[in-house]
């Protein structure tokens, strides 16, 4: 039977996708105390395993974005989830296989397990971007995608309370356990709820179907050649718009895996909290974000419907969060209260996620018809940011204390905030061209 709205249950399911996907990765910042314990490992060793996620990450956002687009995104999302899930299972193994395997060094057991959990995680997002392509209208592209990644802040805010409590019930092999079987509940579940085109789906009725038909047009119309041939790599660098996107996503991936990968470990070396009190102060940072995420897509699409300027509407709103929330870090180190801090940290990211759909919606603005595989290409470059941002992190920690952490924070913002100025998605690609050429409407 047809449901007046099914695109929404179908948004909804993909910030659930994303909670478990970002609690799952975030988890093992928790864990940090009992884990570099057990196998020794100091301040920049740990930086290094978190750190390792993002190698795969990239990778697998490359890859996940070609064959989301070639495949389909629901075979995607099968291989994907059930990887994941099967791997966080594995980093029960993982210091144990490195004593084992790799000359007595957990390190280096830890830094294949996360490198191929980065590998299996890295399709989430540019998935979702190409499934959005159809399944949410053009004139609501950013409220629907910003529904669709609620999952970011709302899955960082629920890590502390769930890890915390996981660890509390069990050890963190417990915790590593019941996070894997939850994400392998939800890829049953998906299989029964989603097809990769609307009209296929009996939930979705005539008018729903009318109104998505945009989309599935933009994407029926893909061009031959899709890959990662030459030719899609001429037309992604010959757009101007879709590179320094990338860079302004590289400055929001460079604020967000900081705090959740670093932000538990700081507030118990700087201000001596337990674990037992970061199940409530490790959700601070996030609850602000939660809100804007989705306030950010609502307000891009509303400056496009007022103004009729995509520039305004996805560059600039970008531009004014990226100033602000650099601002925002820039003066962490210049307090000394928790309570400010936290505060801090709140305003900053919730500042940081207001354009985060604005990242992926200029993809789909400037090109619908390879949605997949260039949101793969931009994540794969800006997930730089997953590797630098906690490798670098430990290391400057090491070596000038936590408020120079901040600092290069503030200073990615910058990075980012320079390089939307030369954002335009009214300047959609030619494929067969490296030329761009000028929209005629939002």
């Amino acid at each position: 039977m047809a449901m007046r709205n099914y695109r929404y249950v179908v948004m909804s399911l993909m910030a659930l996708m994303v909670i478990i996907n970002y609690v799952d990765r975030g988890a093992i910042a928790y864990a940090s105390g009992p884990i570099t314990s057990e196998f020794g490992l100091d301040k920049a060793a740990w930086g290094s395993v978190l750190g390792y996620f993002g190698y795969g990450y990239m990778v697998g956002a490359l890859l996940g974005g070609v064959l989301a687009d070639t495949k389909g995104p629901k075979w995607m999302w099968m291989l994907s989830g059930t990887a994941w899930s099967v791997l966080e299972i594995g980093m029960i193994f993982a210091g144990d296989v490195g004593v084992a395997l790799f000359g007595g060094s957990a390190l280096v057991g830890f830094a294949v397990f996360r490198v191929l959990f980065g590998l299996a995680e890295g399709p989430a997002f540019v998935t979702i971007n190409r499934s959005l392509a159809v399944w949410a209208a053009p004139s609501e592209r950013g409220t629907a995608i910003g529904l669709g990644v609620l999952g970011t802040p709302l899955g960082a805010l629920l890590t502390a309370p769930i890890a915390v409590g996981l660890l509390a019930l069990g050890s963190w092999r417990v915790m590593f356990v019941v996070l894997g079987l939850a994400g392998l509940l939800w890829v049953a579940l998906w299989k029964r709820v989603f097809t990769d085109r609307p009209a296929d789906h009996p939930k979705v009725g005539p008018a729903e179907r009318e109104l998505l038909q945009a989309g599935a047009a933009d994407v029926a119309a893909r061009p031959a050649g899709n890959g990662l041939g030459a030719e899609t790599w001429r037309t992604f660098f010959g757009s101007r718009s879709l590179v320094a996107n990338t860079v302004g996503f590289f400055a929001f991936l460079y604020v967000n895996f900081l705090l959740l990968t670093w932000t538990p470990k700081y507030l118990e070396d700087e201000f001596g909290f337990s674990l037992s009190s970061l199940w409530y102060l490790g959700m601070v940072p996030w609850t602000g974000a939660c809100v804007t995420i989705l306030l950010g897509g609502r307000i891009s699409d509303w400056l496009a419907r007022r103004t009729g300027n995509l520039k305004i509407a996805r560059s600039w709103l970008a531009f004014v969060s990226l100033a602000l929330t650099g601002a925002v870090f820039l003066c962490i180190p210049l307090v000394d209260s928790p309570y400010a801090v936290l505060t801090l940290l709140a305003v900053g990211n919730a500042l940081n996620f207001l354009p985060d759909t604005v990242y992926w919606a200029v993809v789909v603005d400037i090109a619908a018809a390879r949605a997949g595989t260039f949101s793969g290409i931009m994540h794969f470059f800006a997930n730089v940011a997953t590797i630098l941002a906690p490798t670098l992190t430990g290391l400057l920690v090491s070596e000038h204390g936590y408020g120079a952490m901040f600092i290069g924070a503030g200073l990615a913002c910058v990075l980012g905030m320079l390089a939307m100025v030369f954002v335009d998605p009214r300047q959609k690609v030619h494929f067969g061209s490296h030329r761009a050429k000028p929209a005629v409407s939002v």
